[in-house]
């Protein structure tokens, strides 16, 4: 009995699907305060595999999003070197000029996590300070709220 090959076209849909699951399963570990070490180990998984598939049928816009949340999830393993390579991409798409102020406050929450990892202090509060504010200036609350999940795992400068 032979097997019929899906066409491109549902291929990339699933390839979508599963690139959008692994995706919010990686940011839902990311947002845990308090992770197991096989929690750690999904949530890596998970960022990669969506950056992996977005690679393949994403746009620019899902690409940064990917790379940045490999980034993130990189940062918040205390590896500081590969959260470094990862942010490079996006934080340049962010800052284009061209993003959406919820993807700039993202963006900066992210870099504010990779200074606190590769501990340079002062890049640390400067970016987590740019973050508050970014966040605070979002005109909706659900936007605000989703933003602080992330924010809340980033290491608070001791400035405060």
């Amino acid at each position: 009995m032979s097997q019929q090959q899906p066409s491109p076209e549902e291929l990339a849909t699933w390839q979508r699907r599963i690139a959008a699951r692994a995706n919010n399963q990686a940011w839902g570990l990311s947002e845990k305060l308090d992770r197991t070490s096989a929690e750690d180990d999904d949530m890596l998984h998970a960022a990669h595999a969506a950056m992996h598939l977005w690679s393949i049928v994403g746009n620019e816009s899902n690409k940064a999003h990917a790379e940045q949340l490999l980034a993130h999830v990189y940062a918040l393993l205390g590896e500081a070197a590969l959260a470094a390579k990862y942010f490079q991409g996006p934080s340049e798409f962010f800052a284009s000029g061209q993003s959406e102020a919820w993807e700039v406050a993202i963006s900066r929450t992210i870099a504010a996590n990779i200074a606190a990892c590769a501990g340079d202090v002062s890049s640390h509060q400067s970016l987590y300070k740019e973050a508050e504010s970014l966040i605070a200036g979002l005109p909706g609350p659900e936007d605000r709220e989703i933003l602080l999940a992330t924010l809340r795992v980033v290491p608070v400068p001791q400035d405060r």
